[in-house]
């Protein structure tokens, strides 16, 4: 079965100094990087999926600043698969389906970040679709968030997130993956 890893969001406002920074985003981009470069080993394909937003003025990722740029760190070269977005789904109104059949992908592997908001869509929509999704949960991040006056800690968003995604669909794994797939 071939797969395809998906890098979502690994971009500069979610890193120190960016408008929405995250908790432990350098962890989890170091193990992206593992996934990464498993998979150029491998000759499987690596799709880059950036987040822009067009109006001026965004909270983050406004197009054309540097908070919107993928992360230095990421092994991007000009042959780089990127997809652009503009909803939490990756799939939503942007090539990814079409991009993962030009490929022949039947699963696809999800890293990346915002845990509770662009990876739970993407992860949910690659189920949908079909596409069987393996969840690489070290190599996520996310916030702390806060609903009527109550903060929910990062660390419990995350683990609540990773949960619903493990009961919903199907395979939330840690970074052992690269030790334990065959291809």
């Amino acid at each position: 079965m071939k797969k395809a890893l998906l890098v979502i969001d690994v971009q500069n406002d979610y890193f120190q100094n960016g408008k929405m920074p995250l908790k432990n985003p350098l962890k989890a981009l170091e193990i992206i990087n593992q996934l990464e470069l498993f998979f150029k080993e491998k000759k499987l394909p690596v799709i880059y999926i950036q987040h822009i937003k067009k109006n001026k003025g965004a909270d983050f990722f406004e197009f054309n600043t540097d908070g919107v740029r993928l992360h230095p760190d990421l092994m991007v070269t000009k042959e780089s698969i990127i997809v652009e977005k503009h909803f939490p789904n990756s799939f939503q109104e942007t090539t990814l389906s079409e991009v993962l059949v030009a490929l022949g992908v039947e699963q696809v592997v999800v890293c990346g970040m915002m845990t509770h908001m662009c990876i739970d869509s993407t992860t949910r929509a690659s189920f949908e679709l079909g596409y069987r999704p393996i969840l690489i949960q070290d190599a996520t991040a996310t916030k702390s968030l806060e609903n009527n006056g109550v903060e929910v800690p990062a660390e419990l968003v995350q683990a609540s997130f990773l949960a619903a995604l493990t009961n919903f669909s199907g395979v939330v794994m840690s970074s052992d993956f690269i030790a334990q797939t065959d291809s």
